[in-house]
């Protein structure tokens, strides 16, 4: 009895060990012990065997050893070698936990562990190995990381758990996103000519930066020298033709020829070669000739003291003998074949979109040129004066919103108050400037060029005495952030389609004013006769108040609209009213249909000649210039020419 006691006893105190060892050599301990020296003495070039082994694994529990490897959580006990999770839990003093049970070890100090310690390479490769386990995380976030993480370094092994985790993904976007990097990696890493012919077809004409990328890899080609003919099995890209030089020096490269020596090469030989004043049988003096630089090299050449010089004779053997090819790095003839068609048709297709791109543009351009002249459209197209200070009429509506913006901090009720404020404020402007010196100008062009040209200096020294010269900030609303983006090549900020809104709605509101108002019919009406006008009641005088208020007004409408993408600055104005003139002239003077013309032809022009000459845009505006001078050469009176005053009548 007293032995069996004892023997009880015994068993009592061993079986916590027992099963502290039974936890500690699990599976998973197991699989790190098969490959311990390689993961405590881990480097790039020869860890990726371990971190294969164990991604592979299918253990439970494995995410987490690979994640905790990462962040360097894994330590070694310096006892017996076994892995655990550690973590500090007092001054050099760690908690170690069981890999496989989850149990807590014990707590051991530092001197008795070591610390796993991956390098960034390693922890690198760790985390392309983590994607697999990632793509079928609970976590959104995470599943989109791995994605990011393919794309940044795609691998053959990465296909297929990235088909697996696609039917059960529950995001569509994540869905989609997957789908379409699972056709990517086939067209590079597929097991079968037929499926990666059908994924390429599956892509053909699509306009992703990504599917380009993935598809020219395959269209590379390297340079090679074959004895004979071409091997056979070589995906052939083509022989190209070579200058005779260059091809032989690229066979000479390849140490299938001996390589030709220049003049240096000749001139050092001769000098490492100099016995008792001559080189080769020619004396020092007579080596000043390149002919007898040649003889003396011969003769070098001759004695075995020297390489020989290659000769024509030489080059044309090696020429006759050897062929040049270049040769697709992709062997499947079939998947490049594809591939050249494919971007064949992405070729096509970016092409047409980058002309429907550059055409968005050049409307987006047209409109902000019309809002900018629909307001000189009616001071001098109509009336026939030339104000000089149209801009800063422009810059006065962005100033105003400016201001607006420090009272209302509300971006967007900030710019719907200023549209009519700016209007407010400009056509008082215009108002005032017509009463005060444009009435004692008119049918006086060239004073009246002089006069508002000195009143746009002014207003431009005043905005910088009162805002300073540093550009302010006109921000707009949160709605208008960002571009409408149709696909990789086709974009349009959400400001432009505002502001090309803006100018449909002014254009409709002009055209009704003119149309369908008293102050339309008295102005149409002065233009043609003021005299004929005047006898029937019309006060010219006062219509020629409200026609110029009305013009500066708009232009402080446009000035809030092109603040809201351009710097707002003393100089906004300036940088308008020359296209702003050439606008209206070009399009005819005192016709909005004219000025819509105009803005058009001159917004697709400077678009069109920027595309040209990217590099260079004064150049292109100054090609622009030139072009509408020859242009009013031959169509003086503009597209659309009006009868009346203004015109010239």
């Amino acid at each position: 009895m007293r032995h069996l006691i004892a023997v009880l006893t015994a068993l009592a105190l061993l079986l916590p060990g027992l099963v502290q060892a039974q936890d500690e050599s699990g599976p998973l301990q197991a699989l790190l012990q098969d490959h311990g020296p390689a993961i405590v003495k881990s480097s790039r070039k020869t860890v990726q065997p371990t971190i294969d082994a164990l991604a592979a694994s299918d253990l439970d529990g494995i995410q987490q050893v690979l994640q905790a490897w990462q962040a360097r959580e894994i330590w070694q006990r310096k006892s017996d070698s076994l892995f655990f999770y550690g973590s500090e839990v007092a001054k050099r003093t760690y908690r170690l936990t069981d890999i496989d049970s989850g149990a807590v070890v014990g707590e051991y100090p530092k001197k008795e562990l070591k610390q796993v310690k991956p390098n960034s390479g390693v922890q690198a490769l760790i985390g392309t190995a983590l994607v697999q386990f990632q793509l079928s995380d609970p976590d959104a976030d995470l599943r989109a990381a791995a994605l990011t993480a393919i794309e940044r370094a795609p691998a053959p092994e990465l296909l297929a758990p990235l088909r697996a985790s696609i039917p059960d993904e529950p995001d569509a976007a994540l869905k989609t996103r997957k789908q379409r990097l699972a056709t990517l990696l086939t067209i590079r890493f597929g097991a079968d000519t037929a499926t990666r012919l059908a994924a390429i077809d599956a892509v053909s004409g699509d306009l992703g930066v990504d599917v380009r990328a993935t598809l020219n890899p395959l269209l590379e080609t390297s340079r090679h020298v074959a004895d004979g003919t071409v091997p056979e099995g070589v995906n052939l890209a083509g022989l190209p033709k070579l200058e005779p030089l260059v091809a032989y020096d690229l066979i000479a490269a390849q140490g299938l020829a001996p390589a030709r020596i220049d003049a240096a090469g000749i001139r050092t030989a001769l000098g490492d070669h100099i016995q008792d004043g001559t080189v080769g049988g020619v004396p020092l003096g007579a080596l000043s000739d390149p002919a007898k630089r040649l003889t003396a090299y011969d003769a070098l050449a001759a004695a075995g003291t020297v390489q020989p010089r290659v000769t024509q004779t030489d080059i044309d053997a090696a020429l006759t003998r050897f062929t040049i090819y270049d040769a697709y790095a992709e062997p499947d003839p079939a998947i490049t074949g594809a591939a050249e068609q494919a971007l064949s048709q992405i070729e096509l297709n970016v092409g047409m979109n980058q002309a429907l791109d550059l055409s968005l543009d050049a409307l987006s351009l047209a409109s902000i040129y019309f809002l900018a002249a629909i307001g000189l459209a009616i001071t001098f197209g109509v009336m026939g004066v030339i104000n000089m200070a149209h801009g800063e009429f422009i810059m006065m509506g962005a100033y105003t919103g400016y201001v607006i913006q420090l009272i209302i901090p509300d971006y967007t009720l900030s710019i719907l108050v200023a549209i009519p404020v700016a209007f407010a404020v400009t056509f008082g402007a215009g108002v005032a400037m017509e009463r005060l010196v444009i009435r004692w100008l008119y049918h006086r062009p060239l004073e009246t060029l002089l006069a508002t040209f000195g009143i746009s200096i002014a207003l431009q020294q005043l905005a910088k005495n009162i805002f300073g010269t540093q550009a302010r900030p006109l921000t707009a609303p949160a709605w208008l952030d960002g571009a409408w983006v149709l696909n990789d090549v086709v974009s349009i900020s959400y400001i432009r389609i505002a502001i090309f809104v803006l100018a449909l709605i002014f254009l409709a509101v002009f055209l009704f004013i003119m149309n369908r108002t008293r102050l339309g019919l008295e102005t149409r009406a002065v233009t043609q006769n003021p005299r004929m006008a005047g006898s029937m009641g019309i006060n010219p005088d006062r219509v020629n108040m409200l026609t110029f208020g009305l013009g500066s007004g708009i232009a402080g409408i446009a000035g809030v609209a092109i603040g809201l993408y351009a710097k707002v600055t003393s100089e906004l104005g300036s940088d308008y009213i020359v296209q702003s003139f050439m606008t209206v002239v070009v399009g005819g003077v005192g016709n909005i249909w004219g000025t819509l013309l105009g803005a058009s032809m001159i917004g697709f022009l400077q678009k069109g000649i920027e595309w040209l000459n990217p590099s260079n845009t004064l150049a292109a505006q100054t090609y622009m210039i030139l072009f509408i001078i020859l242009f009013i050469q031959f169509r003086p009176r503009g597209i659309i020419a009006l009868k009346g005053r203004a015109a010239g009548d």
